[in-house]
């Protein structure tokens, strides 16, 4: 686990003067300046994904880390030119208050200590964004968004699929149904997880594929209805139990949700899934894959393909989340969607720990 810390872009644009006899004097509006983001924990999320991405980014740039492992400081340096004082660790991140470079302060840690720093990233007045799954407990993702808005900055929880353009069109899909009512959704998510020392098959840390890959089909069924589910059925299964001796390798669970609308979604670490497909009365579609980092498409039952795409994904969603604080405007997905995603978690546990319906 890391902190980092970084310092922003230079404020960018400037007023032009021209004045001659005939013309008067022309003042141009000043160009917003990029937003400061410091990334917190420098594990491979931040390393090969964010840290690239916000070299493509035209409203926010990487300004500063936050990290427990000090080796790491000098190649990052080195490779993205953020200065000394842009650098802390866990000890020294609240001395962030007393840095104008850095805006926004971006969670990249185990889900158990999401709430921890975010309260801390609050309370020395940045914005947070906040890898998904939000928190291990929806009381942890309602202490997050109460610091946030007690210290006036924004929460955005990095649910990167909804700031994707054929996620988007499904999403919009849910409202103006163009295939008539949907009857059904089916979401499964998952990957085959080898490593047998890492964070994710520890309880204690936020571990599991529920709370991993699951919300990436939990929060598809919700937004691929625009309903909220009533009910869940789940039950847990397992084919290396001296692996998962803690934590869920896969989950199977079922959701209820109002006008008789299902959602068969499973999540798993022992398989490879990636597909959301809607049953609709008068038709379908579906996106294989949904949750890639590249290559979202999707088609539809009378021949239509979902194609559209961005050059890089975390981009999208850094610059969307960027410019809703410039433009202070919501952010896409804020503190409240990852919290309700959280409390449907906690249900989905307890139904496959007691073997029962549990309502919602």
């Amino acid at each position: 686990m890391k902190k980092v810390s970084r310092r922003e872009f230079l404020a960018t644009g400037a007023s032009l003067t021209v004045g001659t006899s005939v013309f008067p004097s022309i003042i141009l509006p000043r160009q917003k300046r990029k937003l400061g983001v410091a990334l917190v924990g420098l594990g491979y999320y931040s390393r090969d994904l964010l840290a690239p991405a916000l070299q493509l980014t035209e409203h926010c740039y990487l300004a500063g880390v936050v990290t427990g492992s000090p080796e790491k400081i000098a190649p990052w340096q080195e490779k993205y030119g953020f200065p000394d004082k842009n650098v802390y660790n866990y000890e020294t991140m609240p001395d962030v208050a007393n840095n104008p470079d850095i805006d926004v302060i971006y969670i990249v840690l185990p889900p158990s200590l999401h709430m921890e720093y975010s309260v801390i990233a609050a309370r020395a007045g940045k914005h947070v964004w906040c890898e998904k799954p939000m928190a291990v407990t929806a009381s942890e993702c309602q202490t997050m968004i109460d610091a946030c808005n007690k210290n006036k900055v924004k929460l955005s929880i990095g649910y990167r699929m909804q700031h994707e353009p054929n996620t988007q069109t499904i999403i919009k899909w849910a409202e103006t149904k163009p295939y008539g009512s949907i009857n059904l959704v089916e979401a499964a998510a998952g990957y085959r997880e080898g490593r047998t020392d890492h964070w994710k098959l520890v309880k204690a840390m936020g571990g599991g594929a529920m709370y991993d890959m699951g919300v990436y089909s939990l929060n598809a069924a919700r937004y691929s209805t625009g309903l909220e589910p009533v009910a869940v059925t789940a039950r847990m299964e397992t084919s290396r139990p001296e692996m998962f001796s803690e934590v869920d390798e896969t989950m199977h669970f079922n959701l209820e949700f109002p006008e008789g609308v299902k959602a068969d979604c499973i999540t798993s670490f022992g398989q490879s899934l990636n597909r959301l497909h809607v049953d609709c009365q008068n038709g379908w579609y579906e996106l294989q894959p949904f949750q890639a980092y590249s290559g979202i498409q999707g088609t539809t039952s009378d021949g239509k393909n979902l194609d559209k795409s961005v050059p890089n994904q975390q981009a999208k969603q850094m610059d969307d989340d960027s410019l809703a604080i410039i433009n202070k405007t919501p952010v896409l997905v804020p503190g409240e969607e990852g919290m309700r995603d959280i409390r449907i978690v906690e249900a989905i546990y307890k139904s496959a720990e007691s073997g029962s319906r549990v309502t919602l």
